[in-house]
């Protein structure tokens, strides 16, 4: 359980009565902040930043939630007392949640008032604004963790890159949630393995992400096209990318990790063919994808939201001297296991991120710079969506320069959002071989 006030100033007693002296060598990496708090703030209040924030509070270090900002009142209240019920069911320090009334901001620039208030800034908005969003916390010099993924567009995934150099310069701790990279299964000998020879060269990687799909959440009568489009926020590229990205770049990320690359090309296709309705906005509900990477490997792309069909999460990969069918396993041709390892005692990933973040913060140490490998992600999630938006071969240096900007031209409720529908209800949908994806 996270330590309180109370054992720390104890444990500090009981050092000092050791004659434990601390040095100025260790005092420049004890973190320093009123009260010695580590204070956080949320940026994003739907339910991905409502866990986020109550894994930040989970972990051993003496951390407050201090601001929280959102587009929507009732989101913050939601996440706001979700965090309180949380605390309160496993009787954890309520005063670890300390965000006052003056502290909630709501608006479309939340953000601005949250970031100078915090130590720590946890980014969960929908992708679309996390560009803006890092830049702005980089800027401010805060420690980060931000959701995954980090762009939409091609502009956006420069910026994100941008701001991570800045970041890596100023030796800020970026932790996205890529949590595949801080899951153990992964990361106790089997990434190492593969890039290490253990199955031979790999020459085809298959990633899934098949799944009956997300919420759907009504239209209300009063509501802007603007506001509607962010409380639907998964069925619009401006603001999600769709599903490929949203969901897909965990295994797309794994398919690049083993082998230590950015894909050269994509091709692949797509389509709606179970969630067409108005509610679904304009975005695919499944994909195909064949990615090929510099040494004629390929990497097999499948990602659907279809209900009532199969469903498969995973990453398995060939080599020419055995397989990996699945993360922790590894096979001979004659089926010989050369790594079957058990991960059900394992720690939870999205809890060990948070900790392993806030410890480095505490203890002045810069040990995390996930943010350009998270780019590299999202753009190979947003190089097969334009494959398969477009119906044609679509490569990796092309992709990264295009100029095709989806946000918004002003962020303001009463505003027009980049994509409108027609007369009939439903919204444009991508035509390959007509929609323009660079």
């Amino acid at each position: 359980m996270p330590i309180n006030r109370r054992s720390f100033l104890q444990r500090t007693t009981a050092l000092a009565a050791a004659g434990l002296a601390i040095t100025p060598e260790l005092a420049a990496k004890v973190h320093s902040s009123v009260d010695d708090v580590i204070r956080i703030g949320l940026i994003g209040c739907g339910g991905r930043g409502t866990g986020a924030a109550f894994q930040a509070l989970s972990t051993e270090q003496n951390v407050k939630l201090v601001a929280m900002g959102d587009a929507f009142r009732d989101r913050l209240d939601k996440a706001y007392t979700g965090i309180q019920t949380q605390l309160e069911e496993n009787e954890m320090d309520a005063a670890r949640l300390d965000v006052a009334e003056e502290n909630k901001f709501v608006g479309f620039d939340a953000y601005e008032k949250v970031v100078p208030l915090c130590d720590v800034v946890l980014i969960a908005t929908p992708p679309g604004f996390r560009p803006i969003h890092f830049e702005a916390a980089v800027a401010a010099d805060k420690q980060i963790f931000m959701e995954k993924p980090v762009a939409v567009d091609a502009p956006g995934v420069r910026r994100v890159l941008a701001a991570a150099e800045e970041a890596k310069a100023k030796k800020l701790n970026v932790v996205v949630g890529l949590q595949r990279h801080y899951q153990k299964a992964y990361t106790d000998g089997w990434i190492d393995m593969l890039q290490n020879g253990a199955i031979g060269d790999i020459t085809t990687s298959y990633v899934y992400w098949n799944s009956g799909g997300v919420w759907v959440r009504p239209r209300e009568p009063q509501q802007t096209e603007m506001e509607y489009q962010m409380r639907n926020w998964y069925y619009f590229n401006w603001l999600c990318g769709d599903h490929i990205n949203e969901q897909h770049i965990h295994n797309l990320d794994v398919g690049n990790w083993v082998k230590q690359d950015t894909p050269q090309t994509a091709s692949g296709y797509g389509g709606r063919h179970m969630r067409t309705g108005k509610e679904h906005g304009e975005i695919f509900d499944h994909h195909f994808v064949e990615y090929t990477y510099a040494d004629g490997s390929r990497m097999i792309s499948q990602c659907r939201h279809w209900e009532g069909c199969s469903t498969k999460v995973t990453e398995e990969f060939q080599g020419t001297n055995g397989s990996a069918p699945a993360p922790g396993k590894l096979l001979t041709p004659g089926g010989y296991a050369l790594l079957d390892r058990d991960d059900r005692k394992d720690p939870n990933p999205y809890q060990l991120e948070h900790d392993l973040l806030f410890r480095a913060v505490a203890d002045g140490e810069y040990k995390y710079a996930d943010a350009e490998n998270a780019a590299h992600a999202t753009m190979t999630a947003i190089m097969g969506r334009m494959a398969t938006y477009s119906g044609q071969v679509v490569d990796w240096e092309t992709a990264l320069a295009s100029e095709l900007d989806l946000s918004p031209a002003v962020y303001a409720f009463d505003a027009p959002p980049p994509i409108l529908p027609l007369e009939s209800g439903y919204y444009p949908v991508p035509v390959p071989g007509e929609t323009r994806v660079m």
